[in-house]
Parts: structure tokens; sequence; C-alpha cells
């Protein structure tokens, strides 16, 4: 294989590579085919691999059959109400097949690209072709991302029962194909953001909402300056934008201001922060690993306060960011049928 030709594909199938990543690997192996043509050999069959995983798990049932199981029947329908209805302890044996297996072709995927980009790395391509690689490795840990978002979204019990809907078609869409429409918009954003943080919080102790902050969305897209100008003001969200800058918990956060008090010091900067709270803050935005290891790490401490009823942010800033696209969209929807 030495040319990625367009994805034959029904409408069940999993995407293996959309147009641009397809564009993108091709430019490889074109680069390959003169630079290392054993290497090429290597990549090609990377991607082979996962064109056949893709085969095997668009086998199974997908998101829009419609069927009777035990009596039952199952459609795209019944999935969705299934999405809406059940919680986070019982989803994982209620999940289609096709889901779960889908998760392990994107991990796949992540791995495939990861290893591609850093061969492009090593054989002396452009900072173009790199960094397009990279944004295309980082759209699919995005991707992989958006799935745990939704989850947790639709733990909610206070999200509106009409956006629960709207997030629970576009989880099973994202299942159906693993592709998934907002990822393409939110993730340059939230890049963007974790890339700039140096400029926007120089000091810990600097409260969000600085002028740097409000600087900084002007260059970014105008959801996101809404987002920030409509809902920063909500304790939970300014919390985990704290949390998402500083690249540390809440609970370190506060005791860091604590101890701010204490010395009679209105801020302190970033190589003082681990003397206080033992260990480093999470800044580093080379590989896309660390952006979902950071994710991750924040969500559990989220769901840890939920369940001690702590202080602290009980959302994301990638969860409630994603709930105000979702409640903007609905919004635009309704006030487009009047």
């Amino acid at each position: 294989m030495d040319h990625i030709e367009p994805q034959k594909t029904g409408t069940t199938d999993i995407v293996v590579l959309n147009q641009e990543e397809r564009m993108l690997v091709n430019r490889v192996f074109e680069n390959l085919r003169i630079y290392s043509p054993e290497t090429m050999v290597g990549v090609a069959t990377r991607v082979m691999d996962l064109e056949r995983l893709s085969v095997s798990i668009s086998r199974y049932p997908s998101m829009h059959e419609q069927g009777v199981l035990a009596g039952q029947p199952r459609t795209t329908e019944t999935l969705i109400e299934t999405l809406c209805r059940i919680g986070d302890g019982e989803r994982m044996l209620s999940l289609p097949t096709k889901a779960v297996l889908g998760q392990g072709f994107l991990v796949a995927k992540f791995h495939a690209f990861s290893a591609i980009t850093k061969v492009a790395t090593n054989s002396g391509f452009s900072d173009k072709d790199i960094e397009e690689l990279r944004q295309a490795t980082l759209n699919i840990m995005f991707t992989i991302m958006a799935e745990d978002v939704y989850m947790s979204l639709l733990d909610d019990p206070n999200l509106n029962s009409d956006v629960r809907r709207d997030i629970a078609e576009s989880l099973a869409e994202l299942w159906e194909h693993r592709l998934d429409q907002h990822v393409t918009s939110v993730a340059p954003v939230l890049d963007a953001v974790w890339t700039v943080r140096d400029k926007i919080a120089p000091n810990f102790g600097t409260m969000i909402g600085t002028s740097e902050l409000l600087l900084m969305t002007i260059a970014l897209d105008e959801s996101w300056q809404k987002f920030i100008s409509q809902r920063l003001s909500r304790e939970d969200v300014g919390h985990s934008l704290e949390e998402f800058l500083f690249g540390i918990s809440y609970e370190d956060i506060t005791l860091i201001r604590k101890e701010l008090r204490t010395r009679n010091m209105s801020a302190v900067g970033r190589d003082e922060v681990a003397d206080i709270i033992g260990h480093k803050a999470t800044m580093s935005n080379e590989d896309p690993r660390i952006f979902y290891r950071a994710y991750t790490q924040r969500r559990n401490n989220a769901n840890a306060r939920k369940r001690l009823q702590a202080t602290g942010p009980k959302k994301t800033i990638e969860d409630h960011y994603l709930q105000f696209i979702f409640e903007r969209e609905r919004e635009q929807r309704q006030h487009g049928n009047q």
C-alpha cells in the first residue's frame, strides 16, 4: 500500500480516515517513499490494521438498526431513551457492542497517528506537515474525550431534558461512525487555551477573569467568547476553568491561596508551587496524552466532590463548554423554527 483511496463505506460503517486524515497519510507515504521505503511499509501496515479493525466492528448491529431482542423492540429511539435514563453504574453492560468496541478502535487510531507523527518528526518533514499531523492526533484524542464528556453530561440530573436528548443523539452518532461533529470546532479552542496558559495566568493566585484572559478570548472563536461572557460568572465554571488553566486541583488552588494569605503575598510563581502542594502542576502541551490525563484527573475529582458533597467544581470546563454549545444550538434551532 502506498496510497489511501477514499473509503467505500455504508451508512453504518466506522470511518477509518476522514478526508483530511487521508490526505495527510497520503502525503506521509509520498515523503517516505523516497526517504525510507521500509518505514513507509510500517506506516501502511498500521493503516491496514485500522481498516481491518473497522470492518470487524462495523459488522456489529448499527445504532440505527431496528429489531426485536427477547421480545423487546430495539431502535435508535429506544437507545436514546436508555441513554437518557440509565446512570453510569449500569451503563457499561447496557451499551451496544459496537459502541464498546469502537472506543478501542479510536485508541488504536490515536496510537497509529502518534506513531506517524513521530516518524514525520524523525524523518525531516516540514514543520507544517508535523503540525497538521499533531492536530489530527489531537482531534482523535478530543473525539475520545467527547464520548467521556457526553457520558458525564448525561449523568447530570439537572440537565434540561431536550438538551439531554440532543447529547444522547450525538453520542449514538459518534458510536456509529467514530466521528463527532463538535470536535472540529471545540478541539482548536481548548487546544489554544491549553497552549497559551503561560500567558493567561503567569502567577498562581491571579484571579480568573483578568484582562489577559479576556484579551485571549478575542483571538478564539465566537462560541468561546460567548461562553466566557455568559458563563464565567457562575462559580462552578470559574473554578473549573481555574483548574484547567493552572493545571492543579481546586483543593491545591485553595491551599495555595491559604498559604499566600499566611505569607501576606498576592501571588506565587509556578516554580514555587511544588513546594507548597508537594507536586508540579500539569502544564506541558507537547503530548495529547497529557491533556487527556489532566482531563480525566479533573473529571474524577469532580465526580468525587459530587459523591462527597464537597466544595469545588462538580464539572470540568470541557463539560461546561460542550453543554453550553448544545444549549446554544438548541436555542438557535428553536428561534429558527419560530
